[in-house]
């Protein structure tokens, strides 16, 4: 199936069909110099794969984990392809999740002001969002994304084959991205959610949060509004991911915990039940006053008061403000387990 993003300057296409790793090179326009980024989490063979369709290829791979997404790291691999002699006319290709995603994409976007991107996802977390949009960024001390450009790929290649190779938690990871986009934008995938297999049904929820994305991202490129919804569950949740980061908590499981805060008093237990079915937390012990401190420097917030969206039936959402010490009230919701079990 073909998705193309429409804007205003530039459009893609988005490939999602099966097996579609293996003639990459029909897809994308690999006769050249190309910078292929990877890391250690991600089967070699993957990589390997779009090499051999490659006339130059250059594979570089990454230590697993946000750690990858520094200064330091961006500005070697930038020195790399200086020393590889690449030109404006050459390319960069992300094979792997997120965190190569959006450090690829940086490169691809500072490297002589801009040589084309590529983004061929391998986990469901970033074949569901993070692949499609143009967001590419580095953390910076501390702080998620801080550093980055919105610049969009040129292609998008998504392979729901390659998800076999996850391990369970990593499905999960990315179950709760299409769970945050069912609660903003369409209740038939929520639906999904609360009555179905949704393991059973990768294909469908990948294809139904990729039009989500589609969607929103052609209305609004760079977040003067509406793709604010696609933050939901973000604010608390990245707070979260940057003070447990030592922990190893996923960046879906953050985002699990920073829905449950934004929703309904009447939607939550449903939430819980459904994120308990999918291996997602729901409870967390963490010090409300780091994760204040970390959402206060958010690129969200103004004064003591910070851009959120919030859902009170699914479907539907609701853009508001909130002081930031109703915010650090709210993150008792998930300070605390539910007593009551989910059926």
């Amino acid at each position: 199936m073909k998705l193309t993003v429409d804007l205003v300057n530039t459009n893609y296409d988005i490939d999602v069909d099966r097996g579609s790793l293996k003639y990459a090179g029909k897809l994308l326009s690999l006769d050249r110099r190309v910078f292929i980024v990877t890391d250690s989490g991600v089967p070699r063979i993957y990589a390997e794969t779009v090499a051999a369709q490659c006339r130059q290829p250059y594979i570089v791979v990454l230590d697993q984990g946000e750690g990858s997404k520094s200064l330091d790291i961006f500005g070697s691999l930038l020195s790399k392809m200086l020393a590889y002699g690449f030109t404006r006319n050459d390319c960069v290709v992300a094979v792997g999740g997120g965190v190569v995603g959006d450090l690829a994409g940086f490169i691809a976007a500072t490297y002589m002001r801009g040589i084309d991107f590529y983004n061929i996802p391998t986990t469901l977390l970033s074949q569901v969002d993070s692949s499609v949009g143009g967001k590419t960024a580095i953390n910076l001390d501390g702080v998620k994304n801080v550093v980055g450009a919105f610049y969009q790929p040129k292609r998008v290649l998504i392979d729901p084959d390659v998800l076999a190779t996850l391990q369970p938690r990593q499905l999960s990871n990315g179950m709760a991205e299409a769970l945050k986009m069912s609660l903003t934008s369409d209740k038939k995938l929520f639906d999904i959610f609360e009555n179905g297999d949704p393991f059973s049904l990768l294909d469908e929820i990948i294809i139904r949060a990729l039009q989500i994305k589609r969607d929103v991202v052609c209305l609004d490129e760079k977040e003067n509004g509406l793709r604010r919804i696609l933050n939901f569950g973000h604010t608390i949740g990245h707070g979260i991911e940057s003070v447990r980061k030592t922990e190893h908590l996923f960046h879906g499981e953050c985002v699990a915990l920073g829905m449950i805060p934004m929703v309904s008093d009447a939607l939550r237990p449903k939430l819980i039940c459904i994120l308990q079915r999918l291996s997602l937390p729901t409870a967390l012990s963490f010090d409300k006053d780091q994760v204040l401190a970390i959402i206060a420097h958010d690129k969200k917030s103004a004064g003591d008061r910070i851009m959120i969206t919030r859902v009170d039936e699914p479907g539907k959402y609701i853009n508001d403000q909130i002081s930031l010490e109703d915010l650090r009230e709210k993150m008792s919701l998930i300070q605390q387990k539910e007593k009551e079990a989910c059926i």
